[in-house]
């Protein structure tokens, strides 16, 4: 029984970071990260 779950856990990490993978690599995601970037390296200096 352990072996099944934890194949079901598997299989649930791995459908999550294709979600997260999906939206961190949306051009939304991607400008809000630059501008953000951006934004902290202006305030440096």
């Amino acid at each position: 029984m352990a072996t099944a779950e934890y194949a079901l856990a598997l299989v649930a990490a791995c459908a999550f970071a294709a979600v997260l993978y999906a939206v961190l690599t949306s051009s939304e995601v991607r400008d809000l990260l630059t501008r953000m970037v951006v934004d902290a390296l202006g305030a440096g200096g």
